[in-house]
């Protein structure tokens, strides 16, 4: 964008990012490529398997989904989040192991903190913001006596 600078763009990013499981959805759509890239057999050779072979295709594609839309409808994360971490455990069966792995656990883990995360609650004040306040407040009350 021309009119645009670098330092625009970070708090806005920061924002949007806050208003939605960010981390969860990007594990989730990370899981499913992960597990896309994975797959060996050409998409002919899947064809000719048939439904099984195609699953191999079509749950990793579904994981990729929900994470995209995790991250661009999180009105509905619970529901896309319960859909990522079936899915997730069923490219056990059908993705050489759930991506040897990796796929599985990225997948699993991203449902889980989309599950988890809550829209409306204060975002968390670091160790040193709190002890700061608290020696503030310390020092505050011996000068009013």
């Amino acid at each position: 964008m021309p009119g645009r600078s670098r330092g625009d763009l970070r708090p806005a990013f920061r924002r949007w990012r806050a208003g939605r499981p960010f981390w969860g959805g990007l594990l989730l759509a990370l899981g499913g490529a992960e597990v896309l890239l994975t797959l060996k057999a050409s998409l002919d050779v899947i064809l000719h398997v048939g439904m099984q072979g195609l699953a191999g295709y079509l749950l990793p594609a579904v994981m990729l989904l929900c994470g995209l839309l995790v991250l661009f409808n999180p009105a509905q994360r619970l529901f896309y989040s319960v859909i990522g971490v079936l899915v997730s455990l069923g490219t056990w069966l059908t993705s050489n192991l759930g991506g040897f792995f990796v796929g599985l656990l990225l997948g699993v883990v991203g449902s889980c903190l989309t599950f988890g995360w809550l829209p409306d609650q204060e975002p968390r004040v670091s160790r040193r913001k709190r002890r700061k306040a608290a020696r503030a407040a310390k020092t505050a009350i011996p000068a009013q006596s």
